[in-house]
């Protein structure tokens, strides 16, 4: 067993999906491997939210529906996936390629909770659903007792649409740019086919947020 898989309580089966969880698209594009962490950040993006669902959904029996998407929300956002990974010196084992290690890469929120979700998969794939949910479950139950510090756009419009259960709304990816070390995200909230806010963003979750924010922003919100 590795130093780091010491650190976080599980010894993988399969290396390579270790490797693969840790390796950022720049790393790979550089040295021409082209298997880099965004499928498994894809995946341990679904992993972690249904963990985090069933957690709230059985330890706060008496909490209405938006109060536990809120606490969702804030246990799986950005800037706290960034926190989960520092406690376990993530951010020291990505392999990232030398033009986003120039550029601060190592403590980037955005490379960091990908990475962070990407090993969650890694670790769902190699060992099910119970190693997990062990491995994530103490760092949810803080950020679940925490006071959200931060404003939840997309919580509060979820919040209002669904007000009216018959509108359908989903966010959509519309651009992307930039290299791997500085990529720009553009997403747009579309309401019954409608694009009723529109946001930019350094990841897409952060892209999510301020077109959520616009759309609160045209309702007078």
């Amino acid at each position: 067993m590795t130093d780091f898989e010491k650190k976080i309580g599980y010894e993988f089966k399969d290396k390579k999906l270790l490797e693969r969880a840790l390796t950022h698209s720049s790393y790979a594009n550089e040295t021409g491997t082209g298997l880099d962490n965004e499928r498994l950040e894809f995946l341990g993006d679904s992993v972690l939210g249904f963990i985090t669902a069933e957690y709230l959904f059985e330890h706060y029996k008496d909490k209405p529906e938006g109060e536990l998407t809120k606490k969702r929300a804030y246990a799986v956002c950005e800037k706290t996936l960034f926190g989960y990974a520092e406690k376990i010196g993530l951010g020291d084992k990505v392999l990232l390629g030398k033009g986003e290690e120039r550029t601060g890469g190592r403590h980037r929120p955005s490379v960091i909770s990908d990475a962070f979700e990407a090993l969650i998969a890694a670790i769902y794939l190699d060992g099910g659903i119970e190693k997990a949910t062990e491995f994530v479950l103490p760092f949810i139950e803080i950020a679940t007792e925490t006071k959200p510090v931060f404003k939840d756009y997309k919580s509060t419009l979820q919040e209002v649409l669904q007000q009216n259960p018959t509108e359908k709304f989903e966010y959509i990816v519309v651009g992307e740019s930039g290299p791997d070390h500085n990529k720009e995200f553009i997403v747009e909230v579309h309401l019954n086919s409608n694009v009723i806010g529109r946001g930019k963003g350094s990841s897409k979750k952060r892209a999510e947020q301020e077109a959520a924010k616009s759309a609160l922003e045209l309702m007078g919100l």
